[in-house]
Formats: structure tokens, sequence, C-alpha cells
């Protein structure tokens, strides 16, 4: 007799921006969260097209859970984040953040995901435009 019923599965998905980066440290993380099967790109988050990413969303089933290390390997930006979170979601599928221990079966999870996804878009603005936007660098001191 053959059952038709999905087993929860943990999907796990790494990515890192250049060839001289290594995963290492986002596999191990993902091993020790007993993932069942890992997907992983070596590609900039700038860039459109993410393979490993396609066929980890395509993997993913209701009852499922996609794990990442951090937030910020899984989206392109915090728009893109949200959508694939959302995606997610209208799928029955949790997203969980290891790093940031974020679990969005949750409405607790759900609630700091929101939270730690601005965060990490406003840390990245701050640090990849050197902040003019806040005026840095400060303006030198009145002398006087």
């Amino acid at each position: 007799m053959t059952s038709s019923a999905h087993s929860p599965f943990k999907i796990g998905y790494a990515r890192v921006s250049t060839n001289t980066q290594d995963e290492a440290l986002q596999l191990d993380a993902l091993q020790r969260a007993c993932v069942d099967r890992v997907f992983t790109d070596r590609a900039s988050g700038s860039v459109q097209d993410h393979p490993g990413l396609t066929s980890a969303l395509e993997c993913a089933r209701s009852g499922d859970s996609l794990g990442v290390w951090r937030l910020d390997r899984l989206g392109r930006s915090l728009r893109h984040l949200i959508d694939v979170v959302h995606d997610l979601e209208q799928r029955g599928v949790a997203l969980v953040s290891l790093n940031e221990q974020i679990d969005t079966s949750t409405p607790d999870g759900r609630l700091i995901f929101h939270v730690f996804a601005s965060l990490a878009q406003f840390e990245r603005r701050n640090s990849s435009a050197n902040a003019p936007w806040l005026g840095w660098p400060p303006p030198e001191p009145a002398v006087g």
C-alpha cells in the first residue's frame, strides 16, 4: 500500500558571492540543522540568475522548510527577499534562517523576519554606499 502523504522535507540553500569565498561555514550549519538536501549558488546577490535557488524553490512543497544560514544569502534585495518568503508562505513552506533564528512557520518568526529583513537592507545600504545619505563622512569640525 502506497501513501500519498508528503513527509516534511528540510531543504537547504547556500550562496557565496565570489569564486574566492568558501561556502563551508554555511554548508556546515545547514548540515548541523539536518537538512535533507542542499542547493548552492556561486554568484553575487545582484545577479538575476541563481539556478540553485530556483531549484530549491521548485523542490519545496507544502509542509517543507527552506533553511538558509543568513537572510542575506537568500534574497538579492529586501523586495526580492519578501517576495520569496511570500511565495513560500502561499505554498505552505516555512523559511528558517539559522543565524537569525527565524522560523516563519510561527507568528513570532514572521514578525521577526520582517523586522530583520528591514534591518539587513538598512545595513547593506549603509555599508555599500558609505552612508552619504547619513552625512558620511562626517563634516570637518568648525575651527574656532
